[in-house]
């Protein structure tokens, strides 16, 4: 039986529970998310929030019971209805500011998409934030339409051996518990586009997933008429060397490309999202040039419909390649477009020269509109991009930041949006535009913020308890990589979580600069504290897998009582639970090395403050009353660490945990409430998805949307067709 067979045997009552599952809308839905939680809780704990799977797995007797209760088809109505309101452009915000733009489209590229856990195609930040993009246009109406690869081995799934050590092993992808679709054309076949690559033609075909109203189309090579090497391009994320990368690339930028066009799809600005999607406007240029125009023309003509977003602020993070590699991967590309091979070369050579393609100067070169993402970030851009306008001041540089932002809905506990219902009232997510209404975050009663925040610390307690129980069950023989896994923690304790990519500069271990110092912290009988860590290195990362490495030491040791964790395989679900039950985000980059740092945000959406550098969002969302930060660090690296971890620690010992443990008489820490109420308000105030989209809408897309529209007038005009 095909999946489609499975989920269409149900009751006719239930008829439409597969396109309520198929559209990922229904993982930021309330009603959508309880609606398949209350069909099975058992069976949706197991497959972590998969509606898909819920309906899969679950006993036909019980979708019975469902079809004849009153209550869950009155949430099933709902569910559907607001569904469709979702869908529907009409309304939305884009539509009532930029309603003569409603027919035009919005392409957007991206290596990696992070928009639920069962769909694994994502490494970490770039991704989640690609996801969160996704959905705020979903929210605003925006008309975008998103490019990316079908990873059908996803990322890897993390092992951490009894020494601490990461091995990477395989997670298989299976559509079938997925909401993704097969891409076919006119005749139901499946469709596929030709790309050519190191001198052969490659067949490739897509699938489709959809977040709300935006679609996004994952192109996969994994098809019998290709060799054997071809078919696994598409098998995992960024793994392999440079070799493997450059052809990635090449498939995502000129493949999808060409799928948009198979598709009628025919956008209006096109939004390369890092480097990694450069090929992208390559591709475009070679239309363009194909359709007559000249090259400096065809040049013009690209960057006045493109935008590109870096964000990556360490120079050895940008992808570039030698001129050989690329010639053997795309061809002569050059004759493709009528020009000099120097001439096309030029386009991508790095700032101060050097005979390699370097995908972010092509993008540049070629976008019309270049952004970093958050204020500190589009400064350093700015510094290290300088050089290709050798005749302006750094800050007249045209480069300018976008910060990012998280999805709320997806981010946001439900227990807290709740109560926020009940004291903004139960339409104040229809006004959260509004930079007022957050202040009423700042009225909350402090003793049922602090019962809500204890509840989803509870969860996240239980959580790694019976994940731990799980894998000693699975995988684990040794008892104390169980006690390294947190069985041991106490959710009455005053808990800290740092979880992110681990890359030497994100500093995970720098809390141990001073291992006694922070014993004496950890194990303190009347305030004590525990620290939660969870993050993957990149496979090709050997310093960050030692950094993962000295982490798990640290857990393993028994000195330090069982107050460190380390959290095998991070991915979105975990996210979850620890962005909205630890007390405290640790966030240690070091300056100016973090682009933006969006997991602080979802931290403090929760309530969770922050305690970090003053680096990527915090340097302009830290307000003294938020969180605590790290004061900027003279000298070299080796001082700044010694400055960094001197200040982690005072500010824990004179500060942090003396007002967390300050409660009175009901228990509730007065003083630490307030610090959650001014996360929480800050976070929704100045950092949501939606205020990232509309600011990329008003100062990126509709100039791009105009100008593309502009000149299909001129071309009007010169053949006679425009009155």
């Amino acid at each position: 039986m095909t999946q489609q067979d499975e989920l269409s045997a149900l009751p006719e009552r239930l008829q439409d529970l597969p396109k309520l599952a198929g559209n990922l809308w229904w993982s930021w839905s309330r009603e959508g998310r309880a609606l398949f939680r209350e069909i099975d809780p058992l069976i949706w704990r197991q497959t972590r929030h998969n509606a898909i799977d819920v309906l899969r797995r679950a006993d036909p007797l019980r979708i019975q019971e469902c079809a004849s209760n009153p209550s869950f088809l009155a949430r099933y109505d709902r569910a559907l209805a607001e569904m469709a309101r979702a869908l529907d452009h009409s309304p939305t915000w884009f539509h009532q500011h930029y309603g003569n733009l409603s027919d035009r489209r919005i392409a957007y590229f991206c290596a990696e998409f992070g928009l639920h856990n069962s769909v694994p195609i994502y490494s970490g930040g770039l991704g989640v934030l690609a996801g969160d993009h996704c959905k705020a246009a979903s929210d605003l109406g925006v008309p975008l339409v998103s490019v990316g690869l079908m990873y059908t081995r996803g990322y890897f799934d993390q092992r951490v051996g009894p020494d601490g050590w990461q091995s990477d092993v395989d997670e298989v992808l299976d559509p079938a518990t997925t909401a993704l679709t097969r891409v076919r054309d006119a005749s139901g076949q499946p469709l596929s586009v030709s790309v050519r690559l190191c001198g052969r033609d490659l067949r490739v075909s897509a699938w489709r997933l959809s977040a709300g109203s935006v679609p996004i189309y994952l192109l996969d090579t994994d098809l019998e008429q290709n060799r054997k090497e071809d078919r696994v391009l598409t098998h995992r994320l960024y793994a392999g060397g440079s070799d493997r990368r450059l052809r990635q690339e090449w498939l995502l930028g000129v493949g999808g490309v060409r799928l948009l066009r198979a598709l009628d799809i025919h956008p209006a600005a096109w939004h390369a999202n890092e480097g990694h999607t450069s090929f992208m406007l390559v591709e475009r240029l070679r239309e363009a040039t194909a359709s007559g125009l000249g090259w400096e023309d065809a040049v013009g003509a690209i960057r006045a419909t493109s935008v590109f977003t870096t964000h990556t602020p360490v120079e050895a993070g940008h992808d570039e390649f030698s001129h050989d590699e690329l010639t053997a991967c795309t061809g002569p590309l050059w004759e493709d477009l009528g020009v000099e091979r120097e001439t096309f070369l030029d386009l991508a050579r790095p700032p101060g020269g050097g005979d390699t393609f370097h995908m972010t100067a092509a993008a540049i070169r070629l976008s019309g509109g270049v952004n970093g993402v958050s204020r500190k970030h589009g400064q350093v851009t700015r510094r290290m991009w300088q050089a290709l306008w050798p005749d302006r001041e750094e800050s007249q540089v045209p480069i300018g930041h976008v910060t990012n932002g998280v999805h709320l809905a997806t981010w946001m506990a439900h227990d807290l949006m709740h109560l926020l219902d009940e004291v903004m009232g139960g339409w104040w997510d229809a006004y959260r535009d509004d930079p007022s209404l957050w202040d009423q975050v700042l009225e909350l009663d402090p003793a049922r913020l602090w019962a809500v925040h204890r509840t989803l610390k509870r969860r996240l307690f239980d959580y790694v308890r019976e994940d731990a129980r799980r894998r000693w069950r699975n995988e684990w023989p040794e008892s104390a990589r169980v006690v390294g896994a947190g069985v041991l923690l106490n959710p009455e304790v005053f808990t800290i979580g740092f979880a992110r990519r681990f890359a030497t500069y994100k500093r995970a271990d720098l809390v141990f600069a001073d291992a006694e110092r922070l014993r004496r912290i950890l194990t303190d009988l009347r305030r004590p504290v525990q620290i939660i860590f969870a993050g993957k290195a990149h496979p090709a990362d050997e310093p960050g897998k030692q950094v993962i490495q000295r982490v798990y030491e640290f857990a393993s040791d028994p000195t330090f009582e069982g107050r460190v964790t380390f959290l095998e395989d991070y991915e979105m679900h975990l996210a979850h639970r620890l962005v909205q039950g630890v007390d405290l985000w640790l966030n240690l980059p070091r300056p100016p090395l973090e682009a933006c740092g969006t997991s602080g945000m979802k931290a403090a959406l929760n309530g969770v403050p922050q305690l970090g550098t003053l680096d990527g969002w915090w340097a302009e969302g830290y307000t003294g009353t938020n969180g605590w930060a790290i004061p900027e660090a003279p000298g070299d690296e080796a001082e700044a660490d010694k400055h960094d971890a001197e200040h982690l620690y005072r500010l824990l010992e004179s500060e942090i945990i003396p007002l967390y443990y300050d409660c009175d008489d009901d228990g509730v820490p007065q003083g630490w409430v307030k610090c959650m109420q001014h996360a929480i308000a800050e976070a929704g105030r100045k950092f949501s998805g939606r205020r990232m989209m509309q600011r990329y809408v008003r100062h990126y897309y509709v100039p791009c949307m105009n100008a593309a529209q502009n000149a299909a007038k001129r071309r009007g005009h010169a053949h006679g067709t425009v009155q």
